[in-house]
């Protein structure tokens, strides 16, 4: 991501204070503050909770001193590190960054996991239709290369 990038999170409240919060189901990347650079994303994200909608808006300013993983595309060592995050796996990354499982990829997932399906007929299956993008903050430290712009209601 280029310097001081504009980045979104979609949630039922107005997140200005960012926090690591380890809870739930284990997630893409692990635990951590999931954002995305994709704006109609974030609305997404925000409209499947429950309650109110908003997405808090942030500036992003990449610091070289945490480490940090990118996946541009989706390949063999992203599905190997989301199945490995989704069964629990911990990771030493303070932010990880790539494309995301949504609901038809994670089914496919699931089925390579299982068995039901080869690593060759994933990719076949898994093609998107439309780029998805997602940044996650997986420590306290990571937190501090982000700042709260605003937010707006749906």
């Amino acid at each position: 991501m280029a310097d001081n990038t504009t980045i979104y999170h979609g949630s039922n409240m107005i997140v200005e204070k960012p926090q690591i919060i380890v809870s739930g189901y284990y997630k893409d990347f692990g635990y951590g503050f999931y954002c995305t650079n994709l704006e109609k994303q974030a609305k997404k994200w925000a409209l499947t909770k429950r309650g109110d909608s908003y997405v808090s808006v942030y500036y992003y300013q990449p610091n070289k001193n945490l480490k940090v993983l990118s996946f541009p595309v989706m390949t063999d060592e992203w599905l190997d590190f989301v199945v490995a995050c989704r069964h629990g796996i911990k990771h030493d990354y303070d932010i990880v960054e790539g494309p995301m499982a949504d609901d038809q990829i994670w089914d496919y997932v699931e089925d390579f996991m299982e068995g039901n399906i080869t690593r060759e007929a994933f990719w076949v299956l898994a093609k998107f239709k439309y780029p998805t993008h997602q940044i996650v903050f997986c420590t306290q430290r990571s937190l501090e290369s982000i700042t709260f712009k605003n937010s707006y209601s749906l």
